[in-house]
């Protein structure tokens, strides 16, 4: 019963003691449950048709105004307002697959859903939550050794299987027309910035800076061998094009500094006054001179440059850009092999980094400063192109998934079949594992198996090819000991998907099982719901909730 009498939780003969807070309110066991699992479900239902190479898009408008056009299960889900607390979790789960694998967040939400789904119908046969929760964890534990098992090795020099690895990841986004050319930049840009270390790989996409600007087709997006910085020249009287550049990079500002206390100057005469003046443009011509003293002829400052210090740089032939944001200097220096000096005083002929080009170039109606033909540099960049700002915000989405799958895959040196193929590997193992564990988990292991077809389901739904007959042939190819069979969804037949080349990490599954069971069970093991009053309830439109109404938060729960 929900707290209709102030949050009343007993009573002590027949006098109601009231415990909680007045508005509170509260639901128990199986209405507890059952509105858990319906607001995760309605979670997964929302991005179920984006799965797949034929999944459709989303368009999310924000309270601005603002739209965003994407398939991307993460994105859907950080745009969606969502406030009931159960399908918070679900988003979490998604958020989970994003920063740990990026790509995949659509298969840990359909799952998540499915298995609560299966649990739903082991409760309602009086099944305990707690035996549900038991068998998943065993399914997902031995789940996680299959995987393994079923594992394709791939070494981090296997450029080609690396470029299916990012095709896979782009196939039914928007860069799918040029998959082909964005997966090869991508490969490309993950092998330049991996670090070995004690002879283990390790990737960090910061290390990988996307430019995107619209205008030009897809196909004119480039990788840059250095570091694309999107600043201009301080001056026009600078040199557009400085080859074999010797770079400098200056955190302080190229300017005379203010004292730290107030202080006065005492001027009485003209001659004074021209003396203070000559004074400070000595002082900055004497910056300029240390900068080149020691051999620079490109400057980027991370803070101001005053207008005489621009005057003297031109003159002297360097280009300087200021005001150039702290994560690209931290680039750059990766990039050119420089170190960022602190000051002019400090700039050492040790501290400049090498470039073979460094040139100002009108992209897209702006200026941007390209540094390039860098010597084994450890940062780059992608320049994307596209006809709209949703096109190019769509295909940098899809970038960014292929960068971190590609990263993953060589960190983990594994990859996994996709297209179901895995999926329905896994439900064939745990079947047969399940007739080995005794008592009522058992049940549990057979609905996490069913759960996992969900993905060759989605996959065949969203082609809108039967979904009981595709099953059954790739149970069926299965059984046969073909393991890497999947769903070719434009043709409806089931195919070795490693032949096809639609591989993924092996990250993507263990992560996705590991934490849609994880989330199932912890929302599976909720029997009581006690929601605090809000401080104070905002009016109730005429005609009652509407809509989306039964989405809402904790407060707009029927009382019960």
């Amino acid at each position: 019963m929900a707290g209709q009498l102030g949050g009343q939780i007993g009573q002590l003969g027949g006098q109601p003691i009231l415990i909680l807070k007045e508005g509170s309110q509260r639901t128990r066991g199986k209405e507890a449950q059952g509105m858990n699992i319906t607001a995760a479900k309605a979670v997964a239902s929302a991005v179920r048709t984006t799965l797949g190479p034929k999944g459709m898009d989303k368009m999310l408008v924000d309270t601005l105004g603002d739209v965003v056009i994407t398939n991307d299960g993460v994105t859907i889900l950080k745009e969606m307002d969502i406030e009931h607390p159960a399908a918070k979790m679900i988003v979490e789960v998604a958020r989970t697959q994003d920063d740990e694998v990026g790509d995949g967040t659509t298969t840990a939400v359909i799952l998540t859903g499915e298995l609560l789904r299966k649990a739903e119908n082991l409760l309602e046969q009086e099944v305990h939550p707690t035996v549900i929760a038991s068998g998943f964890r065993l399914a997902a534990v031995k789940a996680r050794e299959i995987l393994d098992q079923v594992a394709i090795p791939v070494s981090p020099e296997d450029e080609e299987l690396l470029t299916k690895v990012a095709i896979t990841a782009m196939t039914g986004k928007g860069a799918e027309a040029s998959k082909e050319k964005l997966a090869g930049l991508c490969v490309k840009a993950v092998k330049a910035v991996v670090e070995n270390e004690n002879g283990k790989n390790t990737f960090d996409i910061d290390n990988i800076k996307i430019e995107k600007k619209v205008g030009g087709s897809i196909d004119s997006s480039e990788l840059v061998e250095g570091m694309i910085i999107d600043k201009e020249r301080v001056s026009t009287g600078m040199p557009k094009r400085v080859t074999k550049a010797k770079i400098a990079l200056i955190n302080g500002a190229i300017e005379l500094k203010d004292t730290e206390v107030d202080a006065e100057i005492s001027i009485t005469s003209p001659d004074q006054l021209q003396a203070f003046l000559s004074q400070e443009e000595e002082m900055i011509k004497g910056m300029v001179d240390k900068i080149k003293s020691k051999g620079a002829n490109v400057v980027f400052c991370q803070k101001g440059i005053d207008d005489l210090a621009q005057h003297y740089l031109a003159k002297a032939g360097i280009l300087a850009a200021r005001r150039v944001k702290k994560s690209d200097m931290e680039k750059l220096a990766r990039a050119t092999d420089a170190k960022v000096a602190s000051s002019v005083d400090e700039l050492d002929k040790g501290d400049l980094g090498r470039a073979g080009l460094v040139e100002e170039r009108k992209v897209g109606g702006d200026e941007m400063i390209f540094v390039e033909k860098c010597e084994n540099p450890k940062a780059v960049s992608i320049m994307l192109h596209g006809g709209t700002e949703h096109v190019v915000d769509d295909i940098e989405r899809a970038v960014i998934d292929a960068l971190r799958v590609v990263g993953v895959t060589i960190e983990d040196e594994k990859l996994v079949a996709g297209g179901g193929a895995t999926e329905v590997e896994l439900a064939l193992k745990l079947r047969d594992y399940a007739s080995t564990v005794g008592g009522r988990e058992q049940l549990a292991i057979n609905a996490f198996a069913d759960a996992l077809e969900i993905i060759p389901k989605t996959l065949a739904e969203n082609a809108g090819l039967d979904t009981i007959d595709t099953l059954v042939e790739l149970r069926s190819k299965h059984e046969q000991g073909k393991k890497t069979a999947g769903l070719n969804v434009f043709t409806g037949e089931a195919i070795d998907m490693v032949k096809a080349g639609v591989v993924e990490p092996l990250r993507i599954k263990t992560q996705a099982v590991g934490s849609a069971s994880e989330s199932a069970i912890m929302i599976l093991r909720i029997d009581d719901v006690i929601a605090a009053s809000k401080l104070s309830a905002p009016p109730m439109p005429e005609g009652g909730m509407g809509g989306m109404g039964g989405m809402g938060g904790m407060g707009g729960m029927p009382p019960m």
